[in-house]
């Protein structure tokens, strides 16, 4: 009987507590996150929060268009995964009161080792497109490479900030206008020139054929050129691609490209140790490894995983960076510690852009940057440098012997 009693007065006084409780009184703290009912607040905790922000904000076709890959998106799918089987062995006693994330790509300083990839048609997102996305790199302190195919001009790109920005080069079956392209963007003060090279026809996306994806206006082709194209087989941008590309360039024209401009060239697109022995012969001043965020060719390697492969061929020589499944700051770290400069990142832009525009880049980067952080600071690396291959194990390395 005695223990019933106690029993009430415990059930009252725990009444008492939810009803006085600062939770019920303030849930300007934590409820905004997390209300009394247990349901979740909408506001993204990580990059990957912004996936799903993206697909409910854009029209599908859109959507479709950003987030597929090539074929059976093997390749979409394994670009993630390798970076999860890849593991992190930290070091203790390390003083990391002070953490240091900046870095340089090609003498350029930067915040931390995390660029923006080029990608296509911000405008299909919000109305700003290209612009808002520079003005959020601009604040992050970081490089953005403007696409190509942006649906802002490289002109109206430079005018919208005051950064450090790349332009990436496809070469066109017009060897004229892809000059003139090169020239515009050394002229407007971009300070690289990234040549896409996996890309002498486009992939066989096949969300974009179900959706007969149609084209969009390449505003840095404005005036220069019109492809008029008739598809019935699916995608009318598979087709305009092909009109436009030139399915014939090889290492030589590398030379013509050095030939025209006077700014350091990238090659992006490098999967093997054969290609980028043959970038570096050829006199490029760095190397994006690169399987085109798996919208090329599916079942090509997932970049982490040939990283090493890179790295240990070009020996020191020129640059090397990775593009293609980071959405983690300890991937940042991991890519880092195999060998690469620094990392790009495309998806989780164009999702943060689509779900909240300018901001909502702002917030990819700086979840990107205070995770690599706090990867830093729990594996003992005060700074960028102190990021070693022996803080990571690989699916490829030999496990150390149990004896």
């Amino acid at each position: 009987m005695l223990h019933a009693f106690i029993s009430k007065i415990s059930v009252v006084n725990n009444l008492n507590f939810l009803t006085h409780s600062p939770l019920k009184a303030a849930p300007s703290s934590l409820g905004q996150n997390y209300n009394i009912k247990g349901k979740m607040s909408s506001e993204p905790v990580n990059v990957n929060d912004f996936k799903e922000l993206a697909r409910n904000a854009l029209p599908k076709i859109y959507y479709d268009y950003y987030a597929g890959g090539a074929e059976d998106e093997h390749t979409l799918r394994e670009n993630i995964q390798a970076f999860h089987r890849i593991t992190i062995r930290p070091r203790v006693l390390v003083d990391v009161s002070q953490i240091d994330m900046s870095t340089t790509i090609l003498g350029y300083p930067i915040s931390a080792p995390i660029l923006l990839a080029p990608t296509s048609a911000h405008k299909l997102a919000i109305p700003e497109g290209e612009l808002a996305t520079a003005r959020a790199a601009a604040a992050a302190n970081t490089i953005m490479i403007l696409s190509y195919s942006s649906t802002c001009s490289m002109e109206e790109v430079a005018s919208s900030c005051n950064a450090v920005r790349f332009f990436q080069l496809h070469i066109s079956k017009r060897r004229d206008i892809s000059a003139l392209l090169v020239q515009r963007a050394e002229r407007f003060g971009y300070k690289a020139i990234v040549l896409t090279a996996d890309t002498p026809r486009l992939g066989r996306r096949e969300a974009d054929i179900r959706n007969k994806m149609i084209g969009f206006p390449v505003k840095n082709l404005e005036g220069l050129m019109s492809i008029d194209v008739e598809s019935d087989q699916g995608s009318k941008l598979e087709a305009y691609y092909n009109e436009l590309l030139d399915a014939s360039i090889r290492w030589e024209d590398i030379g013509w490209l050095r030939s025209i401009t006077n700014l350091p060239i990238l090659i992006k697109g490098i999967l093997t140790h054969e290609d980028a022995t043959k970038a570096v012969e050829a006199g490029v001043d760095g190397i994006i490894v690169s399987n085109h965020g798996a919208r090329q060719l599916d079942f090509a390697p997932a970049t982490v995983s040939v990283l090493e492969e890179v790295v240990d061929a070009v020996k020191g020589k020129v640059a090397v960076l990775l593009d293609g499944g980071v959405r983690r700051g300890t991937d940042v770290f991991k890519a880092v510690a195999l060998g690469a400069q620094a990392v790009l990142i495309g998806r989780p832009v164009l999702f943060g852009l689509a779900a909240k525009g300018e901001g909502g880049v702002r917030t990819v980067l700086e979840m990107l940057k205070n995770e690599l952080e706090i990867s830093m600071a729990l594996s003992g690396c005060p700074c960028i440098k102190d990021i070693t291959r022996s803080h990571v194990r690989t699916p490829y390395d030999k496990l150390p012997s149990m004896l």
